[in-house]
């Protein structure tokens, strides 16, 4: 059974009060802890940092909505992992094929960063999102909230597991490998490109 958070979570004061305003300031938009988007027999889980503000935070679908939803999804597609077609709306149809997306941290954080006390608030999701995917085999971490975030979550030591883009870790039965976050700030300074990212893919492919 997964753990999930309540519509109303209130584990955490300051995202509590944000995702209010929001609802204030956007009342047809959907304002919640965004659920994870996937099969629960996927052997991939992606990881991200946190809803964004226009993206999953106004659909309700991780990485929809956004410029980093569009890398993802394309790549997805590219590499088999989903079908269908991303039109950035959570009634697209696009299906996501042995992979699985969630966030470390469910709700929307001011100028998305959230701080340590609500990323460990958030970790019991995550640590029963990893629990209940039976045939999941590697995660991926897009940055470095997310990399730390899963090195807690399945045990290990962050000094023994250090973030690096396209790094590998073998952690209790389970590979974690990482990559810089697709994010439009990260794609536009070229700290991560397009073929940076499918290099991952690459060497999550002889994972699967």
């Amino acid at each position: 059974m997964f753990l999930l958070p309540d519509r109303n979570c209130d584990y955490c004061p300051r995202l509590k009060e944000f995702r209010e305003e929001n609802r204030i300031k956007f009342p047809d938009k959907f304002n919640a802890p965004v659920p994870s988007f996937g099969p629960e027999n996927a052997s991939l889980l992606i990881v991200g940092l946190a809803p964004g503000l226009r993206g999953a935070n106004f659909t309700g679908r991780p990485f929809t909505g956004d410029y980093a939803g569009d890398l993802l999804y394309g790549t997805l597609l590219k590499y088999g992992l989903a079908k269908g077609e991303y039109k950035a709306a959570p009634n697209d149809g696009l299906e996501l094929i042995n992979a699985r997306i969630t966030n470390a941290v469910r709700c929307l954080p001011p100028e998305n960063k959230p701080i340590g006390a609500e990323i460990n608030n958030c970790r019991p999701f995550l640590s029963s999102e990893i629990e209940n995917l039976k045939n999941l085999k590697v995660i991926m971490c897009l940055g470095l909230v997310s990399h730390n975030s899963v090195i807690k979550t399945l045990g290990g030591k962050l000094s023994a597991h250090k973030f690096g883009h396209n790094a590998v870790h073998d952690l209790n039965g389970m590979t974690v490998i990482d990559s810089y976050h697709c994010s439009r700030y990260n794609t536009n300074t070229g700290r991560l490109t397009t073929k940076m990212f499918e290099d991952v893919f690459d060497t999550i492919k002889t994972y699967l």
